[in-house]
């Protein structure tokens, strides 16, 4: 990892500046921004536009990453543009680039060498030195903060907001939705230092959740541009605040992308796929969800889902997690709201051990040690149990369960 703009600046501008053919909007945030950035690509696709999206990480395949017309791009096309990344940065002077940075100016080429007419674009780590920056958006946004990454971004949720806030642009709109009101006061101001202008989604769209369950989220937006009652594919409570950030940004953007009509918003909406975040996939004998709530506002939100759709008490968790996460904060939202919990190791070096989750959450629900992910649900399947089981923590321990996985998927929709 490497915050700083320097080299993925050097590196487009070697590449001929792709970033620049064609228009972009950059969403970031702690949680929600990539099911935002896939609905209000989803919109913009309804709405006619060629539209690229550009999200990570993936879950199996880093071509999941890169998204044309609603459809990943091929391991050849993205071979082919990284090729070219890696010419231009090994040019003398060399370019020393990360694996993020590469990707995201292989992304930026292959969207420029599409014709897209919009890219949407998800911040990767807080936002003003994000490899994305360099974009130069005609809308940002900002869908939620919280505390993750402190490490790199600050200890507060107001040092938070100020790092992303750094997508802002003067004369632009710069669209936000804190809950955290020391938050929202940051946004705000950071919007006015840098001349962006600032749309608060709490002050100009209400919210209404009609039902939420694992086949989706029903809810009705008041949007400056009227009543509108929407379905997303996509369930939890916490999705509709990141349709309304989607929906909102469409309204913001119709004066510059033709076609964002309340028809093409409906649309987008009740067709985005977004897999790994409340998706329903089956083991053969009992469903299984796949929720990547890396962090403790994600889990707070799925064990408010648990809540919403009457799943609490009667489901088994499998929980795995990256060493340096909240693991406590997480373990405090899901354990106690579950049947029991199965420890797990996630994928990585960075993930922490079943006996260190175990000590970490020592006395919060019942916990039962296991040696993979494979061996946990084999234990469960054996269980007469129908109820589904859950599976989460980090998003690499749900990409691994959604390769054993495959059969066609509910919910967040096919990964192709």
């Amino acid at each position: 990892m490497k915050l700083g703009l320097a080299s993925i600046d050097e590196l487009c501008a070697r590449l001929g500046r792709p970033e620049r053919a064609f228009p972009s909007v950059l969403i970031g945030g702690t949680n929600g921004k990539g099911s935002c950035a896939a609905t209000l690509a989803a919109i913009a696709h309804a709405a006619g536009r060629r539209t690229g999206l550009y999200t990570s990480p993936h879950l199996i395949d880093v071509t999941e990453r890169v998204r044309v017309s609603e459809r990943d791009v091929s391991a050849d096309e993205l071979d082919d543009a990284l090729r070219r990344v890696f010419a231009a940065a090994d040019a003398a002077p060399e370019v020393p680039v990360t694996y993020f940075e590469a990707v995201t100016a292989a992304a930026f080429a292959i969207f420029a060498s599409r014709g897209v007419e919009l890219g949407i674009l998800e911040v990767g780590l807080g936002g003003r030195f994000d490899a994305t920056n360099v974009a130069p958006a005609i809308l940002s946004a900002v869908t939620s903060i919280g505390l993750d990454h402190t490490e790199e971004l600050g200890p507060t949720t107001d040092r938070i907001a100020a790092e992303k806030a750094g997508i802002f642009r003067a004369g632009k709109p710069a669209l936000f939705s804190a809950e955290d009101a020391a938050a929202a006061a940051v946004l705000e101001f950071e919007a006015a230092r840098l001349g962006a202008l600032a749309h608060d989604l709490r002050a100009e769209v209400a919210v209404e959740v009609e039902s939420t369950d694992l086949a989706g989220t029903r809810l009705v937006l008041r949007t400056p541009r009227g009543l509108a009652r929407l379905s997303t594919p996509l369930p939890g409570r916490h999705q509709a605040v990141n349709v309304a950030v989607a929906v909102r940004a469409a309204e913001l953007l119709a004066p510059e992308v033709p076609g964002l009509t309340p028809e093409a918003v409906a649309a987008g909406v009740a067709g985005v796929r977004w897999p790994g975040r409340l998706e329903t996939l089956s083991d053969g004998v009992r469903e299984v969800v796949l929720d990547g709530c890396h962090n403790a506002d994600g889990a707070a939100r799925l064990a408010g889902f648990l809540e919403d759709s009457g799943l609490t008490g009667r489901t088994d968790l499998i929980f795995g997690a990256m060493a340096d996460k909240d693991i406590e904060a997480m373990a405090g939202s899901l354990f106690p709201r579950v049947r029991r919990v199965l420890l797990v190791p996630a994928p990585g070096p960075r993930a922490a051990t079943p006996r260190e989750l175990s000590r970490r959450t020592a006395g919060i629900g019942d916990t039962v040690e296991q040696e993979s992910l494979a061996a946990a649900l084999r234990t469960l399947r054996a269980d007469p149990s129908r109820e589904p089981i859950i599976v989460a923590g980090s998003l690499y321990l749900v990409g691994q369960a959604r390769a054993l996985l495959r059969p066609a998927p509910r919910g967040g929709g096919e990964a192709r």
